[in-house]
């Protein structure tokens, strides 16, 4: 039965070898977890997960393996796929409070209950819709899924309708850790992690054991010796578009804005609207009185610094084709003048956009901007996107 599972996983492009699958069946025969569903379902993610961005669809997989008793035929499901008495009692001390168990007396107490449910896997040949029963959806059978019964145990459903279920025998414990999916600050910083360059400097403040215990070893006494704390040394040039198109994505946005000035020690931020002009600031109250001019900025930070910008792209072609075009004020430059001065200057440069991958390819400004940085510049907000944008700037 359990190669069911690891086919599911494959196809649910689970990174789990073969290697994997045999120890997960090692630790089964070893009887590391006997007669417990959660701790089946803990010791089969911990062996054959090696990537927390993997979880979700693990999830699916294992729901989509041990959830067959909603679509199959019954008879079939026996075959493969056996439910032990002492799993369901097992699970239900487990989970059961002593109220809840006092409150199961829809069919005579829980022993009746999972005696029952029993009888009916013996019983049943085929897949059954309806009814007060057989398992199977709608109805009123305390056993499936998509009915009512007041109480009963849920097979093969995806979520509470009634909130009646003795216990929910496929609650999925996690979701959205896909690495297709909008990103946390904590994610974030892992993905930046990819982006570093180790050095020591400032204050002698670090112990260094491999130091004291050589020093110590030569001297024939304790001499502990310290060294500068290692720090990434990465410097980080970080533009945000803000305003307009750009007000759907402020979370995700902060979210990315946190996550850097942990990570990065050397990092300067500045705002702008759309696209780069003559100038930027870095306080959006007072983003008319106190700007820094793009020229300065060009003559402060050398070409050693990774540069990021990051917006959706989506503004009026003539934004970034024409002087005069920006929708603000009059630029006597055209914004691909100041985006072309900017590459030019920080060569290690990326575009990260929050907009939807799906959507870029209809939207002109978004190809004009490709253009002008390279199309494998521009990177979507996402876990993998961040990851395959610090591997661009490594290079």
């Amino acid at each position: 039965m359990f190669m069911r599972l690891f086919d599911n996983l494959r196809a649910a492009k689970v990174p789990v070898s073969l290697r994997e699958y045999l120890s997960f069946l090692e630790g089964l025969r070893a009887g590391l977890v006997t007669y417990d569903i959660d701790g089946f379902y803990f010791f089969a993610r911990t062996v054959m997960v090696k990537d927390e961005r993997h979880l979700d669809r693990f999830d699916r997989a294992f729901a989509a393996t041990f959830e067959a008793l909603e679509a199959a035929d019954i008879g079939e499901m026996l075959e493969s796929v056996e439910i032990p008495e002492e799993w369901l009692r097992k699970l239900a001390e487990k989970h059961l409070t002593e109220e809840e168990r006092a409150e199961i007396e829809g069919l005579g107490g829980f022993d009746k209950l999972m005696e029952t449910l029993k009888e009916r896997l013996k019983e049943q040949e085929k897949r059954h819709q309806g009814g007060n029963k057989w398992i199977g959806t709608a109805g009123t059978s305390p056993f499936g899924a998509y009915g009512y019964n007041p109480e009963g145990v849920r097979i093969g459903q995806h979520e509470s309708r009634h909130q009646r279920a003795v216990k929910v025998w496929d609650k999925r414990e996690f979701r959205d850790l896909d690495g297709s999916v909008e990103l946390g600050t904590r994610n974030i910083k892992v993905a930046l992690k990819r982006l570093r360059r180790w050095a020591r400097d400032g204050a002698a403040d670090e112990l260094d054991l491999n130091g004291t215990i050589r020093a110590t070893a030569e001297n024939g006494y304790l001499d502990v010796k310290t060294r500068p704390e290692r720090r990434n040394a990465v410097k980080v040039l970080l533009f945000l578009d803000v305003g307009g198109s750009m007000d759907p994505h402020i979370k995700i946005v902060e979210e990315l804005f946190s996550a850097a000035k942990t990570e990065f020690k050397h990092l300067k931020h500045y705002y702008f609207h759309n696209c780069l002009y003559e100038g930027v600031w870095t306080n959006n109250r007072r983003r008319w009185s106190e700007q820094t001019e793009t020229w300065e900025l060009l003559r402060s930070f050398g070409p050693d610094y990774k540069c990021i910008f990051v917006g959706d792209a989506s503004m009026s072609p003539y934004e970034i084709a024409y002087p005069g075009g920006a929708n603000e004020h009059w630029n006597a430059e055209s914004g691909e003048t100041w985006l072309a001065r900017a590459r030019d200057q920080w060569p290690s440069n990326l575009w990260i956009n929050p907009l939807d991958q799906r959507y870029w390819r209809h939207t002109q400004s978004t190809q004009m901007i490709q253009g002008i940085f390279g199309k494998e510049r521009m990177v979507p907000m996402t876990l993998d996107g961040i990851e395959r944008g610090m591997r661009i700037l490594t290079k």
